[in-house]
């Protein structure tokens, strides 16, 4: 299925990747429920894994799991939005009466196993997903990711140029006879180059430290992904509805402003009169009840008004 082609598609891209802990498995997880459906991307920055199901694969599935229960699909959806969405979305706990476990499969499918209570009886659930296609992977992860790149480069360099101004009015104000009162206070002055090395040798260290299943994705980077990606789809939106407006903007009347009734074109007849000598023989060796219409020669005048673009054109040359 073409991932552009799905209504929940832009729903689901406005919903930010949060990092969450599932069976001792870090995962960043993406997730959206509507009334009767819901859509989930998983990755472990290995694998990326979605499953989508509409109100009829829900119900087949929840009572192939709960052959002992009998409910609507909107009663075992309710509850599955209640038990699962807290633990998806990474905002707490699903309780201590659900457990949710993952396994992998060879086939390279991952089925996060979820199992509660409805109604005093069991019920069980399972995700099963499968591998994302990488147009699905570059709209909803790699993109995003590339934009907060280079957004944060350009705020990176921004301060700099910020530091450096800061050090040029410090240094005015040293010039001027300004002393610090503290001396704890005094910096040294910013020196691009030098600070990013230094920078880099003393994070890289820090950074290959952290556990190679560590997402880093803290509630900052999911409000900027929030931001550029609320930006670009309304940019998406605008667009069609601009070029919708130039497309139905009213094109000339060839008729009314090019053209005679019969067809003729009377510029062409102005512009060059030798061209209009050799239409009146051939109107008259036209049959009799043809030659009666004298439309081509008389309504010219007539239709020449209407031509208000050229009237203005040589009214503005003037």
């Amino acid at each position: 299925m073409n991932p552009r082609t799905d209504p929940a598609e832009d729903v689901l891209h406005q919903h930010p990747w949060r990092p969450v802990t599932i069976d001792g498995c870090q995962l960043l997880v993406k997730s959206w429920f509507g009334e009767t459906a819901y859509r989930i991307l998983l990755t472990d920055m290995q694998c990326v894994w979605e499953e989508r199901m509409d109100a009829v694969a829900i119900e087949s599935r929840a009572q192939g799991l709960n052959r002992r229960l009998r409910a609507s699909v909107r009663a075992f959806f309710s509850h599955l939005c209640e038990v699962a969405q807290p633990c998806l979305s990474g905002g707490g706990r699903t309780g201590d009466k659900a457990q949710i476990s993952v396994r992998r499969w060879e086939d390279g499918n991952i089925t996060l196993r979820l199992k509660s209570e409805l109604a005093g009886l069991p019920f069980y659930w399972e995700f099963h997903c499968s591998p994302a296609p990488v147009a699905l992977v570059c709209v909803q992860l790699v993109r995003p990711l590339l934009a907060m790149s280079r957004l944060l480069q350009r705020q990176v360099e921004h301060l700099e140029d910020l530091l450096v101004r800061k050090d040029e009015e410090i240094q005015d104000y040293r010039e001027n006879g300004a002393t610090l009162s503290r001396e704890r206070l005094q910096t040294d002055i910013f020196d691009k180059q030098p600070y990013a090395e230094d920078f880099i040798e003393k994070t890289l260290p820090l950074l290959w430290s952290e556990p190679s299943d560590a997402l880093g994705f803290n509630a900052d980077l999911q409000q900027l992904h929030a931001t550029i990606v609320a930006y670009r789809s309304a940019r998406k939106r605008k667009r069609p509805e601009e070029t919708g407006a130039e497309q139905n903007q009213p094109l000339p009347e060839p008729s009314a402003q090019t053209l005679t009734p019969d067809g003729d074109d009377p510029t062409r007849d102005e512009g060059n009169q030798n061209s209009s000598k050799q239409v009146e023989p051939s109107e008259a060796r036209r049959p009799a009840a043809q030659t009666k219409q004298p439309a081509p020669i008389t309504t010219c005048p007539v239709e020449r008004p209407t031509s208000k673009p050229k009237k203005k054109k040589v009214g503005l040359f003037k």
